[in-house]
């Protein structure tokens, strides 16, 4: 009777972390890819926020660990925006109007032409770039940034404010 007792407990403790597990996916930012993102974008139009990082950026994990966890940041991004997790090292060729850009070898790791084209050639991550619904840039922000830091570059360019003021004469 103890042993059944035990695989019970031990199956229902299993289910209960595999719907935490789903459920923490599902609550935070729904990233895609550039081409989910474009295809997404030609259905029902959006701002696109694009964060560039690298697989050994540490900054760049510490953005993923607290920043983007923070539940406004989250809301307002999957709401707002189509986010795009953009690997600057990626092997992966990426297909976008007309023109393929591809993995080059240079450096230790090597640089991706669309990141590289981003952020005009200013290779330090995080770095984050946020698109108009036309993928034409709106602003380039490299560095690691608080929740309240972020979040003003989200409503400046979620409002459109930036067609009317510049992002240091903000005030949200």
């Amino acid at each position: 009777m103890r042993q059944i007792l035990a695989i019970a407990f031990c199956f229902f403790a299993v289910v209960a972390f595999g719907q935490s597990a789903d459920k923490s996916k599902k609550d935070g930012i729904k990233w895609m890819t550039w081409e989910e993102a474009y295809t997404a974008n030609q259905k029902k139009p959006k701002k696109i926020f694009v964060d560039i990082y690298t697989d050994w950026c540490g900054w760049c994990k510490k953005m993923d660990k607290s920043t983007f966890q923070d539940k406004d940041i989250i809301k307002t991004i999957n709401k707002k925006f189509y986010a795009v997790k953009l690997n600057a090292e990626q092997k992966e060729s990426i297909q976008f109007n007309g023109a393929e850009f591809k993995h080059v070898n240079q450096g230790r790791n090597g640089t991706h032409q669309l990141a590289y084209a981003l952020l005009d050639g200013r290779m330090g991550f995080p770095a984050f770039v946020t698109l108009d619904e036309q993928f034409n840039r709106i602003i380039l922000s490299p560095g690691y940034k608080q929740p309240a830091e972020l979040m003003k570059e989200l409503k400046y360019v979620s409002s459109n404010s930036y067609k009317k003021v510049d992002l240091d004469q903000y005030d949200n």
